[in-house]
């Protein structure tokens, strides 16, 4: 009898539809697979703001001591959620073509009068929106990004998965959410009314997927590098690399994108207060050929600039 092979996965809708697309890829080379749903930290305390929590890899750790305890073997994460160190024994096998990277603003369309609409994504709508705003995000980017355009908005804690949270907003006084567009296309629940932001910088490798297996298993590891997307890796190290050598994690502003087009690599990476009243961004357009350095680098340009003393602000507060 062939060998299965064991798929952990946060057991959300998004993470399993994420499990099962490097399921099928597998099958497809021949490859047998079943999946193993995980909870994880993230999951169970739906309360508490992420930032407040300060831990990375809340929602990988448990697949990551699954992994080590060989009751899996593969585990599937969105690759924003990874920490930018893996677990020792651990290794990035690859990452899956990238979906789209935006964040959109889902509006509340159970508001009689909602004064937020689609205007707020673009540039040039900016100035219109000058009265005062209740936006939901759990995200410091995010929130950090929003104060900075709109210093007069209230913003709101929201957690839980992309449904929930879905539910919560409709069900709340909020004009709206900010969420990863990626996530909310990928289980077909993207609502009619989601505004793009155009202006907004995502995390680093958001819209990614990656996989991850142990070092030692040469078999499995071989078989998965088939799957790995070699753009999509080295923009999403690039990304990663920015953010850790700011020495970001999730309480710290920090944005990063990074894209390959005609054997050029543009990149942009911007640091944040938390009040959204500092911004620090540093650009970079260069061959491909060039460009593996470019998130350390711009990195340390952002420190020079005055970055660490943000980073400093924010370590203080924490």
């Amino acid at each position: 009898m062939a060998r299965q092979w064991r798929i952990g996965t946060r057991d959300s809708q998004l993470a399993i539809w994420q499990a099962s697309w490097v399921k099928d890829l597998l099958t497809q080379h021949g490859t047998g697979t079943a999946l193993v749903p995980i909870k994880s930290e993230g999951d169970i305390d739906l309360v508490t703001p992420l930032y407040e929590m300060g831990v990375q890899g809340i929602f990988t750790k448990a697949l990551d001591i699954a992994l080590l305890k060989g009751e899996i073997d593969i585990a599937v994460h969105s690759m924003k959620d990874v920490p930018t160190q893996l677990a020792k024994g651990l290794v990035q096998v690859a990452v899956l073509p990238r979906a789209g990277y935006e964040d959109v603003l889902v509006l509340n369309h159970t508001l009689p009068e909602n004064s937020c609409d689609e205007r707020i994504g673009h540039e040039e709508g900016l100035t219109a929106l000058q009265h005062s705003l209740v936006i939901a995000t759990s995200s410091v980017r995010r929130r950090a990004q929003w104060l900075h355009r709109f210093p007069q908005h209230q913003l709101e804690s929201l957690r839980g998965n992309v449904n929930s949270r879905l539910q919560k907003v409709y069900n709340s006084q909020w004009n709206g959410a900010i969420f990863a567009k990626a996530g909310l296309e990928r289980i077909g629940i993207l609502p009619q009314n989601a505004v793009t932001l155009e202006w907004m910088l995502p995390a680093p490798a958001q819209g990614a997927v990656v996989v991850v297996a142990r070092e030692d298993n040469e078999e499995l590891v071989k078989i998965l590098r088939q799957l790995n997307d070699d753009a999509a890796a080295l923009c999403t190290r690039i990304e990663r690399d920015f953010l850790r050598t700011l020495l970001g994690g999730c309480t710290t502003p920090i944005s990063a994108l990074a894209q390959v087009k005609d054997g050029y690599l543009s990149f942009t990476g911007q640091l944040m207060s938390l009040d959204g009243r500092e911004k620090i961004e540093v650009k970079r357009w260069l061959p491909v050929a060039t460009a593996i350095h470019t998130g350390i680098e711009a990195a340390e340009e952002v420190l020079k600039k005055g970055g660490a003393s943000i980073i400093e602000q924010i370590k203080t507060l924490g």
